[in-house]
């Protein structure tokens, strides 16, 4: 049986506004196994982002209990939770947010260190990762002289530096033009699947959505089966 890599139990979030309070997800149950690569497919508004934000430990739940790779969230402090979420975690956004004074090896370096791998191997993990999506001879580019897809994959060679068990990432292809996305998913859907790695990826794209292995969306603050 596959490792559980994400785990949502009963997970509930509510939004105090002017009109009162405003609950977004309401018992939200989900669960990932490595080498899984889910679908969410959700309007605006829906909660979509909360979801990955408490996925990915950056907010917690008012209810419930998030588990990452079997261990269980709600209790940890700040710095125990950021340091979990640098080990376990990878993400990659619709914008690629990499630091336009570094190199795209830099960038692939830099999460790396923060986490306490030495520069020598943190290079050669990038330099392997860079190439794996066809950057070799880009390395020490600023993103401002790369493509957008050349800017997304670093993105993404980025996300999995750490060799997380679990990405989220959120319209990964959605600033790109058509043939640039098909590529670059492809080689997204790719380095997953052969890192094992569990993935939640949100997407207004049916297209995109269908080759994954299997899609949720959020209905009424709970995730449910397409």
């Amino acid at each position: 049986m596959s490792e559980t890599r994400l785990h949502l139990a009963a997970v509930e979030r509510r939004f105090r506004t002017e009109a009162g309070e405003l609950p977004v997800l309401r018992g939200a149950e989900l669960t990932l196994s490595a080498g899984e690569i889910v679908a969410l497919v959700a309007p605006s508004g829906t909660g979509k982002s909360t979801l990955l934000h408490l996925a990915g430990l950056l907010e917690r739940p008012d209810a419930g209990e998030v588990f990452v790779s079997g261990q269980p969230t709600g209790t940890l402090k700040d710095e125990a939770r950021s340091a979990l979420r640098g080990r376990a975690i990878g993400f990659v956004y619709q914008f690629h947010h990499l630091l336009p004074e570094f190199t795209a090896l830099e960038n692939v370096v830099l999460p790396q260190m923060a986490v306490g791998t030495a520069e020598k191997p943190a290079t050669a993990r990038a330099t392997e990762l860079l190439a794996r999506f066809g950057l070799s001879g880009r390395e020490g580019h600023r993103p401002g002289r790369l493509s957008g897809g050349e800017q997304q994959r670093v993105a993404i060679a980025r996300a999995l530096a750490n060799r997380p068990g679990l990405l989220l990432a959120d319209e990964p292809t959605g600033n790109l033009d058509v043939a640039t996305s098909d590529r670059v998913f492809a080689e997204l859907l790719e380095a997953v699947r052969g890192a094992g790695v569990a993935a939640l990826i949100a997407t207004h794209n049916p297209e995109l959505a269908a080759r994954m292995d299997r899609v949720v969306t959020l209905r009424d603050g709970k995730i449910v089966g397409l």
